[in-house]
């Protein structure tokens, strides 16, 4: 009866009472610790990026010669590297909104059209099975399109491929890539959902993917189209697992690997790949937000906490154990022999993300903020062109740190992670605000300048910061017109108290809390915290200054 009552609240809210995160392209960094790395994006890793990806871009050429009839080589034989060109695609798109680029812009709509001539006129995208090389990898591919959904890695790819044509699309205003996205949106839920006579003998596939990502993106591609159609095959996607499908086996096809032991209501733990559960349960975030389903909620919840209270690393590490690249048993977080792959920090960070836009709760952004800065980070050197893979947390002093007798690497044959990191770094001013109808949350801290826009106007922030290795963010705050109402809600991170991190993992010996403050131009501001944050509200009035200090 009360999830009835919560649920029929839920579905009268507006929009507006949405926590919408302001995006990445309407913050402009200013600051001397992501600046210099959105930079170093831009001129070597994305670049970088894209050269290490031509294979897949040639991949997909033959496919689309093969479509044509025009004699050619068969593409090589392969089931995800399509996804690392996208990811570097979607990065790429996200600095195009930067900062136009011609010459980038013009390589981008060229690897577009071949994306679209490798499409089979029905919708379908999948180089190896259009031309028939899949059967020389029938155990990782299956004999027919969809026959192995569980380690095929076909949705998986596409949802990579709507999530790097909606940034184009945002960043361009080009639509090409993005029509591309939805005839395939729409052909998946005709063969998954509705049944095609091309497939599965007519009937439809109703199974869930091994390597969840289309669940996530599809609730992207609902947000940039309007299209509820999108939203509802994410929503059946995630009802359907663990239910139509559950694999038998051990190692990969343990049902606990991809998360497809039970329904996802019931699940209760992180287990299985880190990777694939994090992108799972950030899908469940957004269709819980915005379908208005609180039955995912508690499932979450319980999630949420096994992690940090039994399974994270310090660093914001997931999937310690090697292998399955995923969870273990409770606590068994080695230092030496961490996995801890680099795309599970990312994962980290979405799911984290997620769950506080779903519960305007700034814990899940301490947590996101320990992952992004001590994991994502680590995946890659200064310069922008070599990677980590697996981010151990302690070397033997024997070999060089990380990759046995290599170091650090300029590339890798499952090259997930450098490619995730080509569209994270791009995306952090996004993590910085989000908003209702008169409030502005501070949700994550750097230097930068930005125009909000509430429902009584325009708000330009400005804060100026060393942070994180500086303990002051002072911002100034001017309304457009001059004075105007709204509350500012400023996050105080976990680590001022007694806990370095959410969770019951990581406790200071000394847990004497430290000594926060806020003031408004000059004077001490009393608040308590609630749910992460510290609310200032006020009619704010052009040039006021706020400074918050968080003692390290």
């Amino acid at each position: 009866l009360t999830l009835i009552i919560f649920s029929a609240l839920f579905s009268n809210m507006t929009a507006q009472d949405i926590l919408t995160p302001v995006p990445f392209n309407e913050v402009t960094l200013e600051d001397l610790f992501w600046l210099p790395r959105l930079e170093k994006q831009k001129e070597v890793l994305v670049p970088f990026a894209l050269d290490k990806t031509k294979p897949a871009v040639e991949s997909l050429r033959r496919t689309g010669n093969y479509l044509k009839g025009i004699p050619d080589e068969l593409p090589f034989t392969h089931r995800y590297i399509s996804s690392d060109l996208y990811k570097v695609m979607e990065g790429a798109a996200y600095l195009l909104k930067l900062e136009r680029d011609p010459e980038l812009e013009k390589e981008m709509d060229r690897i577009i059209d071949i994306i679209a001539d490798a499409q089979q006129e029905d919708g379908y995208n999948y180089e190896s099975h259009i031309t028939g090389v899949a059967k020389h990898d029938i155990g990782g591919m299956g004999e027919k399109p969809y026959s192995w959904v569980v380690h095929s890695h076909e949705l998986y790819n596409m949802g990579h491929m709507y999530e790097g044509s909606i940034a184009y699309y945002q960043a361009t205003g080009k639509d090409k890539w993005l029509k591309v996205a939805e005839e395939n949106a729409r052909h998946i839920n005709h063969v998954f959902f509705e049944g095609d006579p091309n497939y599965n003998n007519g009937k439809p596939v109703n199974q869930a993917p091994g390597h969840q990502e289309i669940e996530l993106a599809l609730v992207k591609l609902y947000r940039i189209t309007g299209d509820t159609l999108y939203l509802n095959m994410a929503k059946r996607f995630l009802d359907i697992r663990g239910i139509t499908y559950r694999p038998e086996g051990t190692g990969v096809m343990l049902p606990e690997y991809a998360q497809q032991h039970a329904p996802v209501r019931e699940q209760t733990k992180a287990v299985g790949h880190a990777v694939r559960a994090t992108y799972l349960y950030s899908a469940m975030a957004d269709v819980s937000v915005y379908t208005h389903d609180l039955t995912l909620r508690p499932a979450l919840d319980s999630i949420w906490h096994n992690i940090v209270d039994t399974r994270m690393h310090i660093t914001g590490g997931l999937g310690a154990v090697h292998g399955i690249e995923g969870f273990g048993p409770v606590y068994e977080l080695p230092n030496k022999e961490a996995f801890d792959e680099t795309c599970a920090a990312v994962g980290n960070v979405f799911f984290n993300h997620r769950m506080f836009l779903m519960e305007k709760d700034g814990k899940y952004m301490d947590v996101a903020e320990v992952a992004l800065l001590n994991n994502v980070l680590a995946g890659v050197n200064l310069e922008g062109n070599r990677f980590f893979y697996l981010n151990p947390l302690e070397a033997d002093g024997i070999k060089p740190f990380n990759h046995g007798n290599k170091g650090r690497s300029p590339w890798f044959g499952t090259a997930c992670c450098p490619s995730n990191l080509a569209r994270l770094i791009p995306q952090v001013p996004g993590l910085m605000y989000a908003i209702t109808k008169d409030e502005i949350y501070c949700s994550f801290y750097g230097g930068c300048n930005t125009a909000i826009t509430l429902d009584n106007g325009t708000v330009h922030l400005k804060p100026t910061t060393a942070y994180p290795f500086g303990e002051h963010i002072f911002y100034e705050i001017s309304p457009a017109s001059g004075e105007q109402s709204f509350t500012l809600k400023l996050r105080i991170p976990t680590w001022t108290d007694g806990q370095f991190v959410p969770g019951e993992l990581y406790n200071y010996k000394d847990s004497k809390p430290s000594e926060w403050t806020i003031k408004v131009n000059g004077e001490k501001v009393s608040g308590d915290i609630e749910k992460g944050f510290v609310s200032v509200r006020r009619t704010w009035k052009r040039g006021d200054k706020v400074e918050l200090y968080l003692p390290m």
